[in-house]
């Protein structure tokens, strides 16, 4: 196969990751949600945008997050759209960004990499989320801080349970296959 061919071959698997990542991501955070004891729910989702991120790259791991994201929110949230698809996007810039980084100064801090990339990733949801409810949706400053304790226990369930998951995906050896970013 000539150098272009090739090329347009890992575009096109990289789409076709993407797509079936922000498909993922729509289901985890639609369909399977936990309650919490605060009347609010965590789900999955956020764990699949971080292993979009580490999976994909930051470029195809924003589109995945921010798309699979924003969907859900056109299901009744439509005022969040907007703002998922950038906050949830934004996660998965800096959650790959940061992971990357961090395999770049020493093998040994990988899976510190992970820990640090997830909880990066995690803030930005919380900070995120907590500036645009309290300026474009209207919540104000004071507001928009009764979100925060809920975004908190979404972003750790999300950062443990991204880097598990993640774990344990690789030790199948699936991506190598897919020629991960941060593998």
């Amino acid at each position: 196969m000539n150098k272009d061919k090739h090329m347009s071959h890992e575009k096109l698997l990289r789409l076709c990751y993407a797509a079936m990542f922000a498909a993922l991501i729509f289901a985890a955070t639609k369909l399977i949600q936990i309650q919490t004891p605060t009347g609010g729910f965590v789900h999955f989702g956020d764990c699949f945008i971080l292993i979009a991120a580490w999976t994909l790259g930051p470029v195809y791991g924003f589109a995945a997050a921010g798309i699979g994201s924003a969907a859900v929110d056109l299901m009744g949230y439509a005022q969040y759209v907007p703002g998922t698809f950038f906050i949830k996007g934004m996660m998965a810039l800096a959650a790959a960004l940061i992971v990357r980084a961090f395999m770049k100064k020493n093998s040994g801090l990988r899976f510190a990499g992970f820990i640090v990339s997830g909880l990066a990733a995690e803030f930005i949801m919380i900070g995120g989320y907590y500036l645009y409810e309290a300026t474009l949706v209207g919540y104000g400053f004071a507001g928009a801080l009764e979100g925060i304790p809920g975004n908190c226990l979404q972003g750790a369930f999300g950062a443990i349970f991204g880097v598990i998951l993640f774990k344990v995906i690789a030790r199948t050896g699936i991506l190598k296959k897919m020629n991960a970013y941060a593998v």
